[in-house]
């Protein structure tokens, strides 16, 4: 029975309660929130022990999930290495690039599991294409949210844009060439709406915007390679890939075109998106990775280079600050 203390239990960190709750082997031993309000709630509802000393939370768990602020999590990170606990972090991984770094020396001497909270890689409609050769060479993606107090303590880039971040650099396999962007705080003092470009050595170029002030919600990401065009929507849980039809293919609607080489038949598919609880998917990973001694999905070194850009993005923007 693998023993979880969770720190944080606000919005997202009750998510987490209830999906710990259903996966066997599993035991939930208490919780850590320094709000009294909150922590009644859980307890009550729960039936979950507050400890009052994360330290005393620590030393009674093999794990721990950290669901909070993002500026505390390199106080429980750190501590919880160092005494030999394997560590699920939500994102962004630290609040900054010395502290996250940090982490990622400890976790590597320590030897024990360190997944980033990456949610994304877990989405259904992403998994619909875990067996598609991807190797994009136009990204496009748009990740539009309303307006939400919760998550303000970061930029758009760190709070929303990340998500993406991070997908793309597990898709491209090269390293990024540079980077251009702009973006402007409107209800905040950090980006809320900002667009982002950057080059990869192979040639790949993604484009990125993201916004927490939209009137409605996107989660969109289009990915432009040879011969396919493969989208995927991750609000919608929906997925599709368009390319020209070779003799494999089946099951798929196909129509013809004439181009200038002749005609073409393009073959449009809708993979099977899997029903699957994300944030469930995600920590079952994490509990698997522990049992049976592999690697985490999405590991420290994963969450650091998503920070990487996204730092290289909001000094791009610090230097072209676009005034209110």
């Amino acid at each position: 029975m693998l023993k979880i203390g969770v720190f944080g239990v606000g919005h997202l960190g009750k998510f987490h309660l209830n999906n710990w709750k259903e996966i066997p082997d599993v035991e939930v031993i208490g919780f850590y929130d320094p709000g009294d309000d909150t922590a009644k709630e859980v307890s009550e509802k729960y039936q979950l022990a507050r400890f009052l000393d994360p330290d005393a939370l620590i030393d009674a768990s093999d794990a721990i999930d950290v669901v909070a602020p993002t500026n505390y999590h390199f106080e429980w990170c750190e501590k919880a290495i160092k005494k030999g606990k394997h560590v699920f972090v939500e994102k962004p991984l630290a609040n900054t690039m010395e502290e996250a770094r940090q982490l990622v020396k400890l976790a590597e001497e320590s030897g024990i599991k360190f997944q980033v909270g990456h949610v994304e890689r877990f989405n259904p409609a992403f998994l619909a294409v875990k067996d598609v050769q991807l190797n994009p060479m136009f990204i496009e993606v748009h990740r539009l949210a309303q307006f939400n107090p919760r998550g303000t303590e970061v930029s758009v880039i760190l709070d929303l844009m990340i998500h993406d971040i991070d997908i793309i650099l597990s898709i491209v396999k090269s390293d990024v060439k540079s980077i251009s962007a702009s973006g402007v705080g409107v209800l905040t003092e950090t980006p809320d709406i900002a667009n982002v470009r950057i080059e990869f050595h192979n040639g790949c170029v993604a484009n990125l915007t993201s916004s927490r002030i939209s009137m409605k919600k996107m989660r969109k990401m289009r990915l432009f390679q040879k011969d396919a065009y493969i989208g995927i929507d991750f609000l919608n849980k929906k997925t599709e890939i368009i390319k020209l039809k070779g003799q494999a293919d089946s099951n798929v609607f196909a129509f013809d075109i004439e181009t200038a080489s002749g005609k073409k038949t393009i073959a449009v598919a809708n993979p099977a998106v899997p029903e699957v609880n994300a944030i469930k998917k995600e920590l079952e990973e994490f509990k698997s990775a522990i049992l049976n001694n592999t690697k985490t999905i999405v590991s420290e070194i994963d969450g650091l280079m998503a920070m990487d850009v996204a730092h290289q993005i909001l000094e791009k923007i610090g230097n072209n600050v676009i005034s209110r």
